[in-house]
């Protein structure tokens, strides 16, 4: 891209070559958000085929991002290995309580260590940013205990700084909107299902198919909370569309529609 770096964003920039380079080999968790990929994209970059990118493919992952996985990963042009995994088969995982995510990472990171291990690699990194670690993310105590690496961190990379690398590195998604697996539209304390997954994973995709960028359909029992950007939300009720949109979640499995005012925000299914 023509687009020039800051001169401190070059800096971290150069800061992630060289982890990499320092490295030797690494795994990368790819799950194709626009974090792992600036991730993978820099290690590819710095050790080219000493970089594998590896996504897991589970009920929680909806296919419209394996095929987003994909195509950015063709794009880049490195190592590409997608895995299945099943956290629905953990008891721990489904019964959604405040260490779901710990769980959940734990069993991707076990399945990741034994890929490493096999390949010969030194490491796996994540895309963790510093913006991650004011959140409560038991997903990160699960990676620190497993040992793997976040470069972003490391290099002190914002969310903001990571958008802006990827513009200048020619990624295509640089403004891709932040993505979660499908277990988060469920309250904790709720117990996930393949079938609650599976009717989120279609209402979603009906409203990308309707062109809204910034999604998520809230289960609330039988009714689904839909949530998308605060700029989107007057496209919402245009003449046709809210028809639509009603019609094509109560065929993913709800009765009820109902659209959130505020709009997109994380994490709001477990906040009061």
């Amino acid at each position: 891209m023509s687009e020039t770096l800051t001169a401190p964003l070059a800096e971290k920039r150069d800061r992630l070559h060289q982890l990499f380079q320092d490295m030797g080999s690494v795994l990368v968790a790819f799950s194709g958000g626009i974090d792992s990929t600036v991730v993978y994209k820099i290690a590819r970059d710095a050790i080219g085929d000493h970089a594998l990118a590896v996504t897991a493919v589970s009920p929680t992952f909806p296919a419209i991002e394996l095929e987003v996985a994909r195509r950015i990963a063709g794009e880049i042009g490195g190592r590409h290995l997608v895995i299945e995994t099943d956290q629905l088969a953990l008891p721990d995982f489904t019964r959604n309580d405040a260490s779901r995510c710990y769980h959940c990472k734990a069993d991707l990171y076990q399945a990741l260590t034994t890929i490493k291990e096999r390949a010969g690699l030194a490491a796996i990194a994540d895309g963790t940013n510093v913006d991650d670690l004011g959140d409560d993310r038991p997903g990160i105590t699960a990676a620190r205990a497993w040992h793997v690496r976040s470069p972003l961190v490391e290099a002190q990379c914002s969310k903001d700084e990571i958008r802006a690398l990827a513009r200048t590195l020619g990624i295509s998604t640089w403004d891709k909107p932040a993505a979660a697996c499908l277990s988060s539209r469920i309250p904790r304390g709720i117990a996930i299902t393949r079938e609650k997954l599976t009717r989120v994973e279609r209402a979603e995709a009906a409203l990308f198919e309707a062109g809204f960028r910034q999604v998520r359909v809230r289960d609330q029992g039988d009714c689904a909370r839909i949530e998308v950007g605060v700029d989107e939300l007057a496209a919402m009720l245009a003449p046709g569309t809210r028809e639509r949109v009603v019609d094509a979640i109560k065929q993913a499995g709800f009765r009820f529609v109902t659209l959130d005012l505020e709009g997109y925000r994380t994490g709001s299914t477990n906040k009061p």
